[in-house]
């Protein structure tokens, strides 16, 4: 016979010694960039398996609070059968902010570039932006603080590094994509805002296609909308779509592009979904 008293004081006990749900083979620590002086809460997830005789692949996150555990879950899950899945075991490096909210107001300034402010969007309160225009001292945090720190902890394969960002992160990545194309080997740009400050990304992208003439490269970008965000956000399926169709022109030079629309998503629905292809994509090397 069942003693279904013991039972119920096991429960009892189990939920007395209970605590905050932790993710597997995750950490976070504070980090501090020497190039503005900015804190940062960086997320960590690393493979339960010994690195491949080149290294881990990293992929490193932005937006890390609102996104770092459902990618952390994603690999964890899906590289279990990296032969079935295509997708690779992987070191995440989720870099965020000192909030307990998805988001906080910093990544204004670290996913921006300065642009003239009649090209600014209409804030949606009504009210001034927070401070804008820090892409580039971001982007030397990465490079010159976070990256040395993650290769001292793992072996990373720095031939197979990836960077992810959606939305104003999304801009940033294209950013980097085109000042900084040997910083990684994929750039994920999800719903990119290239609405912010698009006459300056142009120009930006025009220097990185003349620099492709003397340097080619090797790179992948995967550019991605969700279906229903043409009808909330300003002109952001057709930016991404143009775009994508400018850099498969560069295909001989090295640029690996792939365009995709999912259906039935929004702006914030269509990360999930993201996430997953952005995975395969990042194993596949572009």
């Amino acid at each position: 016979m069942v003693d279904l008293s013991r039972e119920a004081r096991t429960t009892e006990e189990k939920a007395a010694a209970g605590g905050l749900v932790t993710l597997p083979q995750t950490e976070r620590r504070m980090m501090r960039s020497r190039a503005a002086n900015r804190e940062y809460q960086i997320f960590v997830a690393k493979p339960d398996i010994e690195p491949p005789p080149a290294g881990y692949p990293v992929i490193y996150l932005l937006d890390a609070n609102s996104v770092f555990g459902t990618m952390a879950e994603a690999v964890r899950l899906q590289s279990r059968r990296p032969e079935k899945t295509g997708v690779s075991p992987a070191v995440i490096v989720g870099i965020g902010y000192d909030t307990d909210g998805p988001f906080s107001n910093d990544r204004y300034y670290d996913f921006t570039m300065p642009v003239p402010a009649a090209e600014l969007p209409q804030s949606p309160r009504g009210t001034d932006w927070p401070e804008l225009g820090g892409a580039d001292a971001f982007l030397k945090f990465i490079e010159e603080d976070l990256k040395p720190e993650i290769e001292r902890e793992f072996r990373i394969d720095r031939g197979r590094q990836t960077i992810f960002g959606h939305s104003l992160g999304g801009l940033f990545v294209l950013h980097a994509l085109f000042a900084s194309p040997g910083s990684f080997q994929t750039y994920v740009a999800g719903s990119p805002s290239i609405h912010w400050g698009k006459s300056v990304l142009l120009e930006e992208e025009r220097q990185f296609a003349s620099r492709l003439e003397r340097e080619p490269c090797s790179v992948g970008v995967l550019l991605a909308v969700g279906e229903h965000e043409k009808h909330h956000h300003s002109h952001m399926n057709d930016n991404a779509k143009e775009l994508a169709e400018r850099l498969s022109e560069l295909a001989s030079r090295g640029v690996r592009v792939r365009f995709h629309v999912f259906e039935g998503e929004g702006h914030v629905s269509v990360l999930p979904v993201l996430i997953s292809r952005a995975l395969r994509f990042a194993s596949e090397g572009g």
